[in-house]
């Protein structure tokens, strides 16, 4: 079976993802590739051709980047339908909110393969308003920005209706597409486990908040929550994205109880993180953050001021949520306390739904092999969904 990836992935798949999108596509293309599937991306921000350490073909778009620049929009349109077209895949596979999917959607529809759409966030399920306070206007951007924004609305309320297959991160985005009685089937992020680090007696004496210092992620709220608990130490990996996330890091810098460590290798990340208290996160949207799964994978507990992706959280157990209430968060940073029966417990979690062993390899073949097949899911319903479908 082929498989076909398009976006700038490239970083990815050696390695060096992005984000945190970018690095569950990548995971699922080795995935693929182990199972024996040819898998394909199309990249626009490559020079030339190459194949992964994975075996996956990465494909240049070649003249991508010629003409003037304001005019050259519509024709990189065609170079990247064309690119994708020429793939022959059997499956085009589209994830993180860009109205030029509808380019790989096409492409599918014209050489009879299958199309599938991959939920990133909440965000692309939730209402317009919803939309707009927490996407639009927590980032703002030039003209791209909104003619990307724009074309997305348009783009993916067709794309949620008429993909053959709609992979939701959690039950919570799945009950909300079936209330639109839309189909979808949940299959959780990836994790590789051998990136976990082995930490011998951990130093569990500072919060950790990991992740862009910005509007979007709550970077006021986390300051807001460090000035009332000055008992409390604090380390932040991450940089500021935004004024809102410049603004609060100068002030930020300036409290005794905060350590900043700035951007860091995945690998060093997942250090600090094993060295933690608990991970702190005021990101008021995400989808499944593949940070809380790597904070579990460590053995760490997961503060959340908003957020708990299908009740994750709460119904496992795996940290506290508080719901919006800074005051809830306080009070559990006085009583947290990561101790090996927690750490079982929540690796347990992850081992279960989140590793990439020879089950989850297996769940992922089977999803692929019914698409094949012919069983639809991404299309209206007329009744009540399985929430096992």
């Amino acid at each position: 079976m082929k498989i076909c990836f398009w976006g700038n992935n490239g970083g990815a798949l050696n390695g060096n993802p992005s984000g945190g999108g970018e690095l569950q596509i990548a995971l699922l293309a080795k995935a693929l590739v182990s199972l024996g599937h040819n898998v394909v991306f199309v990249d626009y921000n490559v020079s030339e051709d190459f194949v992964s350490k994975d075996g996956i073909i990465v494909r240049s778009i070649t003249g991508y980047n010629d003409g003037i620049k304001i005019l050259r929009t519509f024709r990189r349109l065609k170079l990247i339908y064309l690119m994708l077209l020429n793939q022959q895949a059997d499956i085009y596979y589209c994830r993180i909110r860009d109205f030029r999917h509808i380019l790989a959607y096409q492409a599918s529809r014209k050489v009879k393969a299958k199309f599938i759409l991959a939920l990133a966030s909440d965000l692309d399920v939730t209402s317009f308003r919803t939309r707009l306070k927490y996407y639009y206007f927590a980032d703002i951007g030039g003209l791209w920005w909104f003619f990307n924004g724009l074309l997305s609305e348009i783009v993916y309320s067709f794309l949620l209706r008429k993909s053959d297959l709609i992979l939701a991160q959690h039950e919570g985005q799945k009950s909300i597409l079936l209330m639109k009685r839309i189909k979808s089937k949940i299959l959780y992020n990836l994790i590789d486990l051998s990136e976990i680090p082995v930490v011998n007696n951990p130093s569990h004496l500072e919060f950790c908040y990991v992740g862009s210092l910005d509007k979007r992620k709550g970077f006021a709220d986390f300051y807001n929550l460090v000035t009332e608990s000055e008992s409390s130490s604090f380390k932040i990996i991450g940089t500021p994205r935004d004024k809102t996330g410049e603004i609060f890091y100068e002030k930020i810098k300036m409290l005794n109880n905060v350590k900043l460590f700035g951007r860091l290798s995945h690998s060093d990340t997942l250090y600090q993180i094993s060295n933690s208290k608990a991970l702190i996160s005021t990101s008021p949207m995400e989808g499944f953050p593949n940070i809380f799964i790597e904070a579990w994978a460590c053995g760490i507990p997961v503060l959340s001021l908003f957020f708990d992706p299908g009740d994750i959280i709460q119904k496992e157990e795996l940290g506290v949520v508080g719901s919006g209430d800074i005051k809830v968060l306080l009070k559990a940073m006085k009583s947290v306390n990561p101790t090996p029966e927690f750490a079982v417990k929540a690796q347990n979690y992850v081992t279960m739904n989140h590793i990439l062993n020879d089950f989850k390899l297996t769940e992922i073949d089977n999803l692929l092999n019914d698409l094949i097949n012919g069983n639809k899911s991404g299309t209206r319903e007329s009744g009540k969904q399985n929430l096992s479908d």
